[in-house]
């Protein structure tokens, strides 16, 4: 059976300081980043932290984008979870290691929501 989900975990390293301390453009890199991917944007929440660092997550229709940022470190740590097939997680995430100007990226891809053949529900007792 095809899994419901792609989820890509990137480690991505030696990214210039001002664009992960930025909000603005650290949001405006990630929306980029989703279209880019062939995903529909439906809202963004992003924080900035001090002295420094953004965290922000893109909902898109297909699923999420987020994103926590150690600028001090040149270093973002990047969650992207696809739904479907349109959507490659892969596209966006190679389009954030360019557009934060990082020297290395690092990732793996987990397959989510392989169901067993024969579906059955489970009870929970609350």
């Amino acid at each position: 059976m095809k899994p419901l989900g792609r989820h890509v975990l990137a480690e991505i390293y030696g990214c210039d300081f001002e664009i992960l301390n930025d909000i603005k453009k650290v949001e405006e890199i990630m929306v980029n980043a989703a279209l880019e991917a062939g995903a529909e944007v439906r809202e963004c929440v992003f924080h900035k932290f001090s002295p420094q660092g953004v965290s922000g997550v893109v909902v898109i229709s297909e699923s999420h984008l987020a994103i926590h940022t150690w600028p001090e470190l040149g270093y973002a740590a990047v969650d992207v979870f696809t739904c479907g097939e349109k959507v490659d997680p892969w596209d966006a995430c190679n389009y954030l290691t360019t557009n934060f100007s990082a020297k290395q990226m690092t990732a793996k891809e987990t397959k989510r929501g392989i169901h067993p053949v024969t579906p059955h529900r489970v009870a929970v007792n609350m």
